[in-house]
């Protein structure tokens, strides 16, 4: 076997990266060798999935032998007739920012139509599916809520503009992604605010959720931290859940809050529950024992996890996201 080797990246890395690393790997050897940009797509909480099933793979090079190598080593995890792309490594290095920040901007957009419609009057859940429907646009990624958090559309929605930047071009569109991003991470405590006045002295509120998505741990950008962090400037009392995130949210907040294992726990003479993450167990729970342990019956859901007629014959007062508000008659 000859000195031949072929060196893969599949981390997401700014577009360029593969010639930097050429450079690097040829002033130090000088066997034969190949770069290959192999961008990953797997979803955080469900990445062996991704990576057993995966819905197309790019490789990225312009060397036929490493793309034959690289095609057999994929083999196995196509049969199912998804498709291999060959690219140039520039190519398939965008690719991956590519996707990330149009996912992105498709979270953004649908926040904004939410909160637009909560002004005209229109049920964005019907808005979401009106459109979804078309080809063109599909079902995924039109959920509103409380902006995106996590360790990949922040960065990777900074680096496009950085690297359009470094190339004397603007990038407004994704300027403006980010910007409506981190005012919906406000968003729900604007809502507590225009209920409870500026200050919360006094007032102690239940959250759900903590993590930026639901079956990891993971609150790096979680839109938790903005949420958490205004209502205890404003002066509450805040006691929090998650079902994994505990152990981090202590990294973050200290003995700021209060942390319980039960969800319900949180609710013991609160004022209000904001749900930030949609985890499944937050989607049927016990609403008689919600409101028998409540100080007051109301309930901001940043993931819209509940319908309107439900909280109203529970007699919650409900603040969805695009949606209209239900009123407590009590």
């Amino acid at each position: 076997m000859d000195g031949y080797r072929v060196i893969v990246t599949k981390s997401t890395v700014p577009v360029g990266t593969h010639r930097r690393l050429m450079d690097e790997v040829a002033s130090a050897t000088s066997q034969p060798f190949d770069v290959v940009s192999n961008p990953e797509f797997m979803k955080e909480g469900a990445a062996i999935e991704d990576f057993m099933k995966p819905d197309r793979v790019v490789i990225g090079t312009q060397s036929p032998r490493a793309r034959q190598i690289m095609h057999e080593l994929y083999d196995p995890f196509v049969r199912t007739g998804n498709p291999v792309l060959d690219m140039d490594n520039a190519s398939a290095e965008m690719t991956k920012y590519a996707a990330n920040a149009l996912l992105a901007t498709k979270i953004s957009f649908m926040n904004e139509i939410a909160n637009l419609s909560e002004r005209v009057g229109a049920d964005v859940e019907q808005v979401r599916r009106g459109i979804g429907y078309d080809r063109r646009i599909g079902h995924h990624f039109l959920f509103p809520g409380v902006g995106y958090g996590g360790s990949c559309f922040p960065k990777d929605v900074k680096a496009v503009i950085h690297t359009a930047h470094e190339q004397g071009m603007e990038f407004p569109l994704l300027n403006a992604v980010e910007a409506v991003n981190e005012a919906q991470k406000r968003r729900l405590v604007t809502k507590v605010i225009d209920h409870f006045g500026k200050d919360l002295t006094g007032k102690r509120f239940a959250v759900w959720g903590l993590a930026f998505k639901p079956k990891t741990d993971d609150m790096r950008e979680a839109p938790s931290l903005t949420v958490v962090s205004g209502l205890l400037a404003a002066g509450a009392t805040v006691a929090v859940h998650d079902p994994e995130a505990l152990n981090e949210a202590r990294r973050h907040f200290g003995d700021r809050v209060t942390y319980s294992r039960v969800n319900y726990d949180t609710l013991q003479d609160a004022d209000a529950l904001l749900i930030i993450t949609e985890w499944n167990e937050f989607r049927r729970p016990d609403f008689p024992r919600m409101k028998q342990l409540m100080r007051r019956p109301v309930i901001f859901d940043g993931r819209n996890l509940y319908e309107a007629d439900v909280m109203r014959a529970q007699g919650f007062t409900y603040y969805p996201i695009g949606r209209a508000v239900v009123r407590s008659q009590a």
